[in-house]
């Protein structure tokens, strides 16, 4: 994972703000220069139409990258510093362009609010080590419905990779195997697979039907409410 997709990941742009802080529209979407290090380093941050960071620093010296702070594990106090005044640029913009979203990815984000406005019910983060990860409970008998997590997709599906979002709800362990053979689901990540399971996020299926199956798991949590 980049620099720039770790610190704006959780981010959603505005792309006015993104005017008035100083960026100048370009045919690829936007971009944003800004010298440091005494002028010694310039930094290049690109939005894309889509919302997407990336981002280079040019000695300017020489004009050219600056690629060790492309490196994890490039250490020294030089490298380090330059990475340093690099992330404050970043975070500056993260900070005065961006709101904070829950999630990643935008169906995520639609599928919880959709929850909540059906429901009543805010994702609750449960573990601070896993931040994108969370719980959607019935807030009569605590029960959970629903957990967003956040995964390689390796986890899931060894032929591929990258970052993920998935949904495990619970569903009757016949339906949960019929959906086993449906592209978008998965059996379930860290959850008793016979009656939970995974949806990927990543807009393979509707939000309509997510939504009906989340209802379907939602009632496992009131089927012995007391009356």
């Amino acid at each position: 994972m980049t620099l720039e997709s770790e610190i704006f990941k959780r981010k959603n742009i505005d792309f006015d703000k993104i005017l008035n802080y100083g960026f100048i529209k370009i045919p690829e979407g936007y971009i944003y220069k800004k010298n440091f290090m005494n002028n010694a380093f310039c930094a290049h941050v690109k939005i894309s139409p889509e919302g997407k960071v990336s981002g280079k620093v040019f000695d300017l010296e020489n004009n050219e990258e600056y690629l060790p702070i492309k490196i994890k594990y490039q250490e020294g106090s030089f490298v380090g510093g330059i990475r340093t005044e690099y992330e404050k640029i970043l975070n500056d913009i993260s900070q005065k362009c961006f709101t904070e979203n829950h999630f990643i990815y935008q169906q995520t984000n639609r599928i919880a609010e959709l929850i909540e406005e059906k429901y009543k019910d805010k994702p609750q983060f449960l573990w601070e080590k896993f931040p994108g990860c969370a719980v959607f409970k019935n807030p009569d008998n605590n029960k959970w419905y629903g957990a967003i997590l956040n995964v390689d997709f390796s986890r899931l599906d060894t032929d591929k990779s990258g970052e993920i979002e998935v949904i495990n709800i619970k569903l009757p362990e016949d339906k949960v195997l019929e959906l086993h053979n449906i592209k978008g689901f998965y059996p379930a990540y860290h959850m008793n697979k016979k009656s939970w399971i995974s949806i990927i996020l990543n807009n393979t299926l509707s939000d309509k039907k997510i939504m009906s199956l989340i209802d379907e798991s939602h009632n496992f949590t009131i089927k012995n409410k007391k009356k």
